[in-house]
Parts: C-alpha cells; sequence; structure tokens
C-alpha cells in the first residue's frame, strides 16, 4: 500500500513538471522551459509594476557555436549550485539561458554574473553574459543602447533596459491586413486626400499636413502624418494652453481648442485629418489597429506599466478610439489598451476597423472585446 502511494506521488511530480515547464539534463539540472520563462518574466513584471521594486535578468550565451551546448550545460549545473530559492533559470531559446532575479538591483546581477563568466573562463568555457534590469528608469545614464556589440562579461559592464525583450513585433496576418486595408485606403479616399488638401490651402496659411514625433514600437520616436487642422504656430501657442488641457495625465486635449480652424473642425469631426497615417502603415510605422501613438513628451510621462503599450506597432484606431476618447480618464485609456494587447488577433482586429467605419460614419460605438486571460495584470501600478 506504502509503496502504491510512493509511486502516484512520483507520477504526480512529474505531471507537475511537465505542466509548469520542467527540462531535465542528465535527470538532476533542471530548467525552465522557454515557454515557462516568457510566463515567469510576465510575473516579475506585473509584480514590478504594483511594487514598483525592479528586478533583473542575467542572459547567457556562447559565441562559440560548437561549444555552445556543452557551455550552457555547464552553465546550468553552476546555476543549480548559486542561485537563490527566489532566482528562476530556463531557456529563453534553445542558444540562450535566462536567469531571473527578483529584488536585485543592477550591481549584484553584475556581481553575478561576473563570477558566472569568470568560473566558466577558468573550466574552459567563454560565456557571454547580457545584464537587464526592469525598470529602466532606475538604470544609471551609461546603459548601453540595444543593439550594441557583444562582448564577454566582465566587472563594470553596465545593464540594459529590459524593456526592448518584451516587444512584439507585427504577425504575419496583422502585416497583410494592414498593407491591403491602408493601399486600398488610399487610392479609394486619393478624392477626399485632394478635397481635404485644397481645402486646408485656401483657407488658412502653412503647411497641407502636421507632422509630429510620436513613440511607436518599442519607444522609437516616427513622424507621424496629419491633415493640418490647426493654425501653423499651434505647437508654439501650446504652453499658453496648459491650463486649459481637459486630459488627466501627461497627455494634452482640449474639445474646444481655439487653435482649431473652421475648415480643422470639419476635418477632426469626421477623422479626415486621420487618413495621412495611412501612409504610416505603408512604412510599417503603425498598424491600422494598435493604441494611438503618444507625443515623445507624453510618454515620458507615462508610469512603467502604462509605457506597455509600446510593446505593440501604434494604430490609427483601437478600443479608446470607439470610447468616449478625452471623456475617458487617462488610466481608463491605459487599461483599453492593456485589453487590446491581451486580445489583439485577426478578428479582434476586424471587429474594430468595422466599429470604427460604423463610428464615422454613423457615430456608432464598440462592442465590448471579448476578454482574454493574460499573466500580469496591466493595471498593476495604478
Amino acid at each position: 500500500m506504502a509503496s502504491a502511494r510512493i509511486v502516484a506521488l512520483l507520477k504526480s511530480l512529474t505531471r507537475l513538471g511537465q505542466v509548469t515547464g520542467l527540462r531535465t539534463w542528465n535527470g538532476s539540472e533542471r530548467l525552465y522551459a522557454s515557454e515557462h520563462m516568457a510566463r515567469v518574466l510576465e510575473r516579475e513584471r506585473a509584480r514590478t509594476d504594483r511594487s514598483g521594486e525592479g528586478f533583473s535578468l542575467l542572459v547567457l550565451t556562447s559565441d562559440n557555436c560548437r561549444e555552445r551546448r556543452d557551455a550552457l550545460q555547464y552553465t546550468g549545473r553552476m546555476l543549480k549550485k548559486r542561485l537563490r530559492l527566489t532566482d528562476e533559470a530556463g531557456w529563453l531559446d534553445r542558444d540562450r539561458l535566462g536567469v531571473v532575479l527578483p529584488a536585485t538591483p543592477p550591481s549584484g546581477a553584475l556581481k553575478l554574473s561576473e563570477e558566472i563568466c569568470l568560473n566558466a573562463r577558468r573550466d574552459g568555457y567563454v560565456l557571454v553574459c547580457k545584464t537587464y534590469y526592469y525598470p529602466s528608469d532606475l538604470l544609471p545614464d551609461e546603459a548601453p543602447r540595444e543593439g550594441a556589440r557583444e562582448v564577454p562579461a566582465v566587472a563594470g559592464t553596465p545593464a540594459r533596459p529590459m524593456e526592448p525583450l518584451f516587444v512584439q513585433g507585427l504577425p504575419a496576418w496583422k502585416r497583410c491586413l494592414d498593407l491591403t486595408g491602408a493601399i486600398s485606403g488610399i487610392i479609394f479616399l486619393l478624392p477626399v486626400f485632394t478635397v481635404a488638401a485644397l481645402a486646408i490651402k485656401v483657407s488658412s496659411q502653412g503647411p497641407v499636413f502636421f507632422k509630429q514625433r510620436r513613440s511607436g514600437l518599442g519607444g522609437k520616436p516616427f513622424v507621424m502624418y496629419k491633415f493640418r487642422s490647426m493654425v501653423a504656430d499651434a505647437e508654439a501657442r501650446k504652453e499658453d494652453l496648459l491650463h486649459l488641457n481637459e486630459q488627466d495625465g501627461p497627455a494634452f486635449k482640449i474639445q474646444r481648442d481655439p487653435r482649431v480652424t473652421s475648415v480643422g473642425r470639419f476635418l477632426r469631426g469626421t477623422s479626415i485629418d486621420e487618413l495621412p497615417q495611412l501612409w504610416n502603415v505603408v512604412r510599417g510605422e503603425m498598424s491600422l489597429v494598435g493604441p494611438r501613438p503618444l507625443p515623445c513628451s507624453e510618454t515620458a510621462g507615462c508610469d512603467a506599466w502604462e509605457r506597455r503599450r509600446l510593446d505593440v506597432t501604434p494604430g490609427i484606431t483601437c478600443i479608446w478610439q470607439l470610447k468616449g476618447r478625452s471623456r475617458v480618464p487617462f488610466k481608463e485609456w491605459m487599461r483599453m489598451d492593456m485589453q487590446y494587447i491581451r486580445s489583439r488577433s485577426l478578428g479582434c482586429d476586424v471587429k474594430l476597423l468595422l466599429c470604427t467605419v460604423a463610428a464615422v460614419l454613423f457615430g456608432g460605438k464598440s462592442a465590448d472585446l471579448p476578454h482574454r486571460s493574460s499573466l500580469g495584470s496591466p493595471a498593476a501600478g495604478s
């Protein structure tokens, strides 16, 4: 009877290892699979957004392709002896190991990375170790830019911002939808473009298009285009109108903005002023559907959890556009963007596009999107 219970217990533990994504080397060293490591990172990110206490990540690999597997197996055995109970290690992909260090500042992570690399070198392995920290607000200014040349870790190597690791590229289905919709829209709406441009040129002095630097995917700045709906010196007059701002948070919005021209008021009411952004979509800087890109100065004023919207490509329309815009508190606007990121799919994008067309033509509103569970609450920092 006792032996049967022991066998059953061992089987249940084996199943647990499979569920949590554990992988075993030589029956002793256990590392998490890449799928589970992704969940660990999201969990720690959400925890940091709520508590404000940052965490570090070590990324370990080897430049020697022939010895990489042996080097990483050696590293896995070393990590098992070195890490704390709260630390978690596993595969980020087939060529990289990751070590999540909760509540560990960059200095502590750098000390561990130096120890690991020096021990590996002593035993004949050369490791490349990159150290990341979240949130990047707490990093010193000398943090290296993403894409810098990789070198073996040495004492004093600064930690890098972790946010770029969470960036999600455009899925193939989304890029196809964007190109098809944007190119078709530009061709079909060419007469509208022409009439709008002529009306702007005749009614007021200044350029036809308004260009502004906005925060794109991963926070990378890009130039967003709109039909000019304000007077030519609108940006210079913004400082004098800050006391009239009707949007809380870092965003700036006024319902009856005195800088808007008579033609601009019509362009805004019909959303025609947004049409030049179809060119941004063709260029890949924006998507048809996604969180609205904020000016770079406003993005800098966002909390860490609010900047999660930079994980995906910004868009022309999203949930916020269809649910009240400036009447919605800023944090609720951010939660709507997080809801979209969790629900992002072909069906979701098509539904939002149809609701946007209905809202423009008939003043319709969007229905609630289906909720899709996700580890880490987007509102954790609210």
